[in-house]
């Protein structure tokens, strides 16, 4: 037992709680007061009638894509107008004029500083756009029955749901886009993922209905890890989209440490979903991804899993219900859809043999935006089977064949599946945007998660009597998270702070996309320009995770090899991107 203590004090420096209250409550504090936010996005641009004379007073509304207000301006003398703070995403512009139909550009991607120019029609003007018969078959009578659609890429009339008709606008930019990027970083304490790792990934819009998406990431190494993923995504316009993505992962080291070690871990999945609108009030969504799984060696060891997923979404005016349903959990909070592990389910072993985590999450929830808040509340029902429990190790020489889990040996983690995990529980969060363009959000869940039996630096056990002291409890969570970018520099900044019980290894919300990580968590960029070249720019990227270490939890085995669980392992994360 005391040997078990002095190796993890040796191992991590772990601080009082209060201490880390404190230092977190520091850290926010000077990076809020050391300078003024300035807003990551902005859009604006100029308001016409059809034959270019600006319009004076104007109304321009900034909608989210279900198309409820954010805010709204009127026109200058010149027609202009702005929108600033804007965070990136997707929105809609509406603009409205005495005496003309109201017009409404849709599905606009706003990341930095954005300019689109409206144009306001008469109705006898807009009538002059329509074809002189609306066609013949079943399908297009149908269409017309509620929209009334122009030739090639021309303005169309819409009737919106409880609002009038509007003038809906296609993009007059109809180039195809290319974003590509390229980042080389630096890591450590990352399960699968060696210290030094490059990255590439591709955007094309070759029209506004499509989109295709592909990315690859390389280790370094004798034993090189990759892991790619490619996608597309088809837009529908009123109907909806689809979307089809393969990624795959295959990672050499990786070795399972059961009486039979097997090595090199390849992952496979495919993702295809469908989104349905119906109306303006509701939407579906319905998809389902396969995975397949394979340890090589003389007796390979292949798991699959099909895992279904379901949501219907109802909104009225600010607010909105949804139901959801699905079996896979999300990947970690800072990924995005372009990175392959954002894709791939977490995997582990139990008892020798591969294993997938997966479950049945259903929820039902309420939520309401504004312009400047968003409020949620959810009930859920989870359940978790084969919850990935993960630990420093210090295997003792020649012991690692006494275990049954998945090593990673250029990390030093090791993955086990713990026992089944099943609950209800409840979270509500709350989005707000501060003055100057800061965001704050607070999130609490209760609900249950793994927990040790046997206390922190317990007598000696075998990993699987460990494993087996794992139970459910009831726990609480609370996190704070706060964003924004220094005025001047430009620097984004994200800084978070979540606490459950240290004695959890499991998250208390598994369920949740984009959850905050546990304990302090640190995120900063910061995009350098350079004038020789103007096609792209460098960012410097930097992300620390559990910055002080809480939560571990050591035990020292009766084969002498010490083991550091930890619901989130500290670990640090720098590198630099070239977007162009």
């Amino acid at each position: 037992m005391k040997d078990a203590s002095d190796a993890a004090r040796s191992f991590w420096t772990v601080t009082p709680h209060r201490f880390h209250l404190v230092v977190f409550a520091l850290l926010i504090v000077s990076i809020v007061g050391s300078a003024r936010a300035a807003s990551t996005g902005s859009v604006s641009g100029v308001v016409r009638d059809s034959s270019g004379v600006p319009q004076i007073g104007a109304e321009v509304q900034l909608l989210r894509p279900n198309l409820s207000v954010i805010a709204s301006v009127y026109t200058d003398a010149a027609g202009s107008y702005s929108f600033s703070s804007v965070e990136p995403g997707r929105y809609a512009l509406k603009a409205t004029g005495a005496w003309f139909l109201p017009a409404l550009r849709e599905d606009l991607r706003i990341r930095s500083k954005t300019i689109v120019n409206l144009t306001l029609n008469s109705l006898y003007e807009a009538m002059q756009w329509l074809p002189a018969e609306p066609g013949t078959g079943k399908t297009q009578a149908e269409d017309w029955a509620w929209t009334l659609r122009s030739a090639a890429n021309r303005p169309l009339l819409r009737w919106l749901e409880d609002g009038p008709l509007v003038v809906v606008e296609g993009n007059t930019d109809a180039r195809p886009k290319l974003k590509a990027r390229l980042e080389a970083s630096g890591q450590e304490n990352v399960f699968a993922q060696s210290s030094e790792r490059l990255s590439a990934a591709i955007d094309s819009r070759p029209n506004q209905r499509r989109e295709l998406m592909a990315s690859v990431a390389v280790d370094s190494g004798a034993d090189a890890s990759v892991e790619s993923m490619a996608g597309v995504r088809q837009q529908l316009g009123f109907a909806g989209s689809l979307q089809s993505v393969a990624a795959v992962a295959f990672h050499p080291e990786i070795e399972s440490t059961g009486p039979e070690p097997l090595n090199g871990l390849v992952e496979l999945l495919v993702n295809a979903s469908e989104t349905i609108h119906l109306g303006d009030a509701v939407q579906v969504e319905a998809g389902s991804s396969g995975v397949v799984a394979r340890l090589s060696g003389d007796a390979p060891d292949t798991v699959s899993k099909l895992l279904p997923f379901a949501s219907v979404n109802w909104r009225s005016g600010n607010s909105g219900i949804r139901y959801r349903v699905r079996t896979q959990l999300p990947g970690a909070a800072d990924q995005d859809d372009s990175e392959a592990s954002s894709w791939l389910p977490a995997l582990s072993a139990r008892n020798g043999a591969l294993a997938i985590e997966d479950g049945l999450h259903q929820e039902i929830g309420w939520e309401r935006q504004t312009d400047r808040s968003e409020i949620t509340i959810l009930v859920l029902d989870d359940s978790v089977d084969n919850p990935a429990v993960e630990a420093m190790s210090h295997l003792a020489a020649g012991k690692a064949a006494d275990s049954a889990a998945l090593l990673d040996p250029e990390s030093g983690l090791l993955r086990a599946a713990g026992p089944h995990l099943s609950s209800l529980g409840a979270e509500a969060s709350l989005e707000h945007q501060l003055p100057e363009g800061l965001r704050a959000r607070i999130e609490y869940a209760n609900s249950d998660a793994l927990v040790f039996t046997a206390a922190s630096g317990a007598s000696p056990a075998s990993l699987l009597e460990l494993l087996d002291g794992l139970h459910p409890r009831r726990t609480q969570a609370f996190s704070l998270s706060l964003s924004g970018t220094l005025d001047g520099a430009g620097t984004r900044w994200r800084a978070s702070y979540r606490w459950q019980p240290e004695n959890s290894v499991t998250p208390v919300d598994p369920y949740e996309e984009g959850a905050v990580e546990p304990y302090i968590n640190l995120h900063l960029g910061q995009t350098v320009h350079l004038r020789r070249i103007r096609c792209g720019s460098f960012e410097a990227l930097l992300d620390l995770r559990n910055l002080l270490a809480q939560g571990y939890r050591p035990y020292l085995l009766s084969d002498g090899s010490l083991l550091i669980f930890a619901q989130q392992q500290r670990s640090v994360r720098a590198g630099l991107a070239f977007n162009f």
